[in-house]
């Protein structure tokens, strides 16, 4: 009884969803406007790219201060 449920609970998915469906709707984010887009991924990429030398920078200062 119980080996021939679970291959059917499994399966059974429900089709409903309250999402629009369409190219681009799917995205945690907004192509309406181009310039603040441009500006959030700037910061983004930005951030990522600075974040090491930062790092860098303060353990520098950090070992410095030691002395």
């Amino acid at each position: 009884m119980l080996g021939q449920s679970i291959p059917r609970f499994t399966t059974f998915v429900p089709c409903r969803s309250h999402y629009e469906d369409g190219p681009g709707k799917n995205r945690p984010f907004s192509l309406e406007n181009k310039w603040w887009l441009l500006i959030m991924v700037t910061m983004y990429f930005g951030f990522g790219f600075a974040a090491p030398f930062l790092i860098i920078r303060y353990q520098q200062l950090k070992k410095r201060r030691m002395f």
